[in-house]
């Protein structure tokens, strides 16, 4: 039985036990990138997501370079945790979506309305997430379980260097993913009256 938006936003989670299978095929997986970079809102429309899928040996290539550029940082002892669990919950996915904002379009924008020209890269930051959280979800409803990972800025030139990328494509965030091998952890909530506020 097909589900709800809700239903797939309710099941949206955090999967760090991952494998390298997929219950879907790779083009489907693209078509998900499409339909998100086409049809999630952004700012003034300004379409400024920029999404690269690497499968297969490139998505391994991604976390040879996150390990190789924390060894040079991290003491040693501190790397073998960390190279651990980039073997254990992102490496051994089945793929990695990186995600990226186009700063020549934010700029486009920022020079063709100063009055909100300090806005932009705000209102870009807030463009990328919502396509972060509709490919999340996405990817949920297909029976892939996914991690959102921040890596950036350490590797951003690495990255750009490897696969050719412009200049002016911004690394946002990171998003290994992969057949689910274990639940996720439980989740705690605060208080909803907290958070949301009704007047009527």
């Amino acid at each position: 039985m097909k589900r709800t938006f809700e239903e797939a936003l309710v099941n949206r989670r955090s999967y760090y036990n991952i494998s390298s299978h997929s219950p879907v095929f790779d083009d489907d997986i693209v078509h998900l990138l499409h339909t998100a970079v086409k049809y999630v809102p952004s700012a003034f429309n300004s379409q400024s997501t920029r999404m690269v899928l690497l499968l297969g040996e490139e998505h391994h290539k991604l976390w040879e370079i996150v390990k190789h550029t924390l060894k040079k940082m991290l003491p040693a002892d501190v790397f073998a945790k960390t190279e651990a669990k980039i073997n254990g919950n992102f490496f051994c996915g089945h793929g990695t979506i990186l995600f990226f904002e186009d700063t020549e379009e934010v700029s486009k924008l920022e020079n063709s309305y100063p009055l909100y020209a300090e806005r932009f890269k705000t209102w870009s930051q807030h463009t990328s997430a919502m396509h972060q959280l509709a490919v999340w979800i996405m990817l949920e409803d297909k029976g892939l379980g996914a991690s959102l990972q921040h890596y950036n800025p350490l590797i951003d030139e690495e990255v750009k260097r490897t696969w050719h990328l412009p200049k002016e494509w911004q690394l946002i965030a990171e998003m290994p993913f992969g057949m689910p091998t274990a639940a996720p952890d439980d989740k705690s909530f605060k208080p909803l009256e907290e958070r949301v506020k009704v007047f009527k």
